[in-house]
């Protein structure tokens, strides 16, 4: 990337955050409604419509599916104004759609935008992951047994292995993992859904989170992969098939089933920027708060090149703002 276009990459960190703050006022207004689907319909619309503003040739790397399944921000769609640096751009306009359903903490709205050909491709199937922050990072061996992994990443945190706190998804299929961290004597905190805040939580001293376990999506391992590039923390991820024709396929699509990806496999280089705005509350992110004709949104900003970290509070007047609708292409009521 040239000076010029690492120039420009520093003009748009903003504009992400823009962008997410859009999905986020979108999908905000179906918290606690039953209808995960309209949550993320009105996220992806918001974020799709936000977009076109942004000075970047953007092509969608994780997005919401194949072009036939989704109408927007689906793989390989061109996003952006066709001005400036080639980016790719990894969404989820709502990590979390059942936590918005019901109203349940730490939904978020992400976007990833990183140098051409610098994230991992990888948008579908699971991912069995093992996250750290900077401490531990270069410590941990995805391959060990998990009772070695408590085991080094207490020493290096100066902790007893009772001290530690691991995350991991609340699922049937981590029962034996979930039995194997307990009687290892580590302290669990089970999560229903959001496992990138849960990676991102790894990095933070005041979230009390020290390791990130288990099976989770595969694209949320990019998302993740790219936050904690900017946070100095790592993940190690392997890929997880529920079933035989998922694995079948993967094999005839050419990927190594046993391979270990590493940040690096899945967020590459230093040009990376990570935004986040909260949706429901959560331990990263406030949720979005509505006051008739005002709206406060709480956000986070990170660079990979500097490291640097903002927490933005936006305080929108609803009734001079444009709320981007890409269906409307015009002002939206939220």
């Amino acid at each position: 990337m040239s000076r010029n276009a690492l120039d420009i990459e520093r003009e748009v960190m903003l504009d992400f955050v823009r962008v997410t703050e859009t999905a986020a006022l979108r999908a905000g207004r179906y918290m606690g409604r039953g209808d995960k689907e309209a949550a993320d319909g009105a996220a992806v619309d918001g974020m799709r419509g936000m977009l076109d503003l942004v000075e970047v040739c953007g092509t969608v790397i994780i997005g919401e599916g194949e072009k036939d399944k989704a109408p927007m921000l689906y793989i390989g769609e061109k996003v952006g104004r066709g001005e400036g640096p080639e980016m790719d751009i990894a969404v989820d306009p709502v990590e979390g759609t059942r936590l918005v359903a019901y109203g349940l903490p730490n939904a978020v709205s992400v976007i990833v935008a990183a140098e051409k050909g610098s994230l991992a491709p990888i948008s579908a199937w699971y991912m069995n992951k093992i996250a750290v922050g900077p401490e531990a990072a270069g410590q941990i061996d995805i391959n060990a047994p998990v009772r070695e992994n408590l085991r080094v990443v207490a020493a290096t945190l100066r902790k007893k292995v009772r001290d530690l706190t691991v995350v991991i998804l609340n699922r049937p299929r981590h029962e034996e993992l979930i039995q194997e961290v307990r009687n290892c004597g580590a302290r669990i905190k089970l999560i229903s859904d959001g496992d990138v805040s849960a990676g991102i939580s790894t990095c933070l001293p005041e979230s009390g989170v020290d390791m990130l376990l288990g099976i989770g999506g595969a694209p949320e391992g990019v998302l993740t992969a790219a936050a904690l590039k900017c946070l100095g923390g790592e993940i190690q991820a392997k890929l997880w098939f529920p079933d035989t024709a998922a694995r079948e396929k993967a094999v005839k699509d050419g990927f190594d089933l046993d391979k270990i990806y590493y940040t690096e496999n899945l967020a590459s280089g230093n040009q990376i920027i990570f935004a986040a705005t909260g949706i429901t509350d959560g331990e990263l992110l406030k949720g979005v708060r509505y006051h008739g004709d005002r709206a406060i949104t709480h956000s986070v900003v990170m660079r990979a090149q500097t490291r640097t970290v903002r927490f933005i509070e936006s305080h929108h007047d609803l009734r001079f703002k444009t709320v981007r609708s890409k269906k409307r292409s015009k002002e939206l009521s939220v």
